[in-house]
């Protein structure tokens, strides 16, 4: 797969600055893995986070011991999973997924290294991006520069394209920004958009049909946790309505829907690897920026392509990194 850069936040350097000499303790660190998904679900960003650390130099049962928590795919358990994770007492956390926002309320001062989803400044987890100021830092995944990428490249996928529904959760930290961004590309390409937010676990039906009743030719999925794990239902319900998909995420795309544009998911793992490494180091979360995603990828899934009857333009497949057959 082919990697394009992308702009980092101004700060990144901070994190850089050559290979780090592994630093041994008396005994091995505790690093608390935490997540809401299975671990069945997510163990492709598990091993992108340990390969991080063995390209640091830090070495698994010597140099840290990583304690997985895993909350099965149900948010209900959020609170019973974090307070079991604390009561082993880690070193600190590293936390994926909406189980975030849990481990804040928990009013822990334990380090908290995290990949989210949305804005962490409106979900007021940190206070910005440049200085967290407290205990929690990490890696975001919403960067807004994205969505009007993402919106062009399925612009040109979909030849003639003239209406877009776009599905999101209204909750999610940041969703009103990349609605705002959505607003403009939509305008820049010539699109009109239909906005159908959504947010009880049934509320995706109504949304869906209403696309329907908009006659809107194809989906923008914001992307968040809650709408990977329904990347099936939309590719179900794009094939039989020959309604296109698009999101941030690849796994969205690799789970049937026609593309996805954004950060490349296991990177982010891998890149959070840095920020663990500084705490073990002595650097404080509050002292370590934000860093917003410095490799994207571009998904095209022409089986769904194919299912749907459609022919991706030849220019549109040139641009991709990952075309599935």
């Amino acid at each position: 797969m082919k990697r394009r850069a992308f702009g980092a936040w101004a700060a990144t350097s901070a994190l850089a600055g050559g290979t780090p000499i592994p630093v041994r303790a008396a005994s091995p660190a505790r690093i608390a893995w935490i997540s809401t998904s299975s671990a069945d679900a997510r163990s492709a960003f598990l091993y992108a986070f340990r390969l991080g650390l063995n390209e640091l130099g830090r070495v698994e049962g010597r140099d840290y011991v990583l304690e997985e928590h895993w909350g099965d795919g149900s948010r209900e358990r959020s609170d019973p999973l974090v307070a079991e994770m604390l009561r082993s007492k880690p070193d600190l956390i590293v936390s994926q997924g909406p189980v975030l926002l849990n481990v804040q309320r928990s009013q822990t001062s334990l380090p908290v290294l995290f990949s989210y989803s949305g804005d962490p400044v409106e979900a007021r987890l940190v206070d910005s991006l440049a200085r967290p100021g407290r205990n929690l830092s990490g890696i975001t995944m919403m960067a807004l520069e994205l969505v009007g990428k993402r919106m062009e490249a399925l612009a040109e996928a979909v030849p003639g394209l003239q209406k877009v529904a776009i599905i999101s959760n209204p909750a999610h930290a940041g969703e009103q920004g990349e609605f705002k961004a959505s607003q403009a590309a939509a305008v820049t390409l010539g699109l009109q958009i239909e906005y159908l937010p959504f947010q009880s676990e049934n509320g995706l039906d109504a949304a869906l049909a209403a696309a329907l009743r908009s006659r809107s030719q194809a989906l923008m999925v914001f992307p968040d946790g809650g709408m990977m794990r329904r990347s099936e239902q939309f590719a179900e319900f794009a094939s039989q309505n020959r309604m296109p998909a698009a999101s941030g995420w690849a796994e969205f795309a690799r789970r049937g829907n026609l593309l996805s544009y954004g950060p490349n998911v296991r990177q982010v793992y891998r890149r959070l690897a840095s920020y663990v490494d500084r705490v073990l180091r002595g650097t404080k979360p509050a002292d370590l920026p934000i860093e917003l995603p410095t490799v994207i990828e571009h998904v095209i899934n022409l089986r769904a392509a194919r299912a749907m009857g459609m022919v991706i333009p030849r220019s549109a497949l040139l641009r991709a990194d990952e075309l599935i057959e």
